[in-house]
C-alpha cells in the first residue's frame, strides 16, 4: 500500500512581498530557496520539510471560503491570540463571531483569521 505525507501548500497571491511579510510577522516563518524554478514564486518553511509556496498572480481572482483553509497548531493558543490583537489582526470563531475562539466537540480550541489575500488560516491547540 502506498503512503503519503504532506509536502507543501501553494497559494496564488496578489502581492508576494506583502504576503511574505505577513507570514513572517505572524508566524516567524523562514524564507527558503525556491529550488523548483527561477520564477518569482517564493517559499517559506513550515518546519519538518513542510513548505508554503506563494505564487504571484496579481491579476487572478482569489475566491475565499472559510471552509477552505489550512491549519497550524501551537501549544500556547492564548498567547498567540494576544499576539494577533497586538498586530491588530481580526480573528473569529468558526461561526464568524468576532474576537472569539471556538472549542470543538473534541475539546480543541481554534481561531480563524485571513491573510492579506483573503485566505483563511486556522490556528488551534491540537498538539497530539
Amino acid at each position: 500500500m502506498r503512503t503519503f505525507l504532506f509536502n507543501h501548500i501553494a497559494l496564488s497571491v496578489k502581492n508576494v512581498d506583502k504576503t511574505i511579510e505577513f507570514y513572517q510577522k505572524v508566524f516567524q516563518l523562514k524564507e527558503i530557496q525556491n529550488t523548483a524554478s527561477d520564477s518569482k514564486t517564493r517559499w517559506l518553511s513550515l518546519g519538518e520539510g513542510k513548505q508554503l509556496h506563494l505564487i504571484p498572480r496579481p491579476n487572478s481572482e482569489i475566491k475565499i471560503n472559510k471552509a477552505v483553509h489550512f491549519a497550524l497548531t501551537t501549544s500556547d493558543l492564548n498567547s498567540f491570540v494576544i499576539y494577533l490583537k497586538e498586530l491588530k489582526i481580526d480573528y473569529s470563531d468558526w461561526r464568524d463571531t468576532p474576537n472569539k475562539d471556538y472549542i470543538r466537540k473534541d475539546g480543541i480550541k481554534q481561531v480563524y483569521f485571513q491573510d492579506p489575500n483573503g485566505y483563511w488560516i486556522e490556528v488551534n491547540d491540537d498538539i497530539s
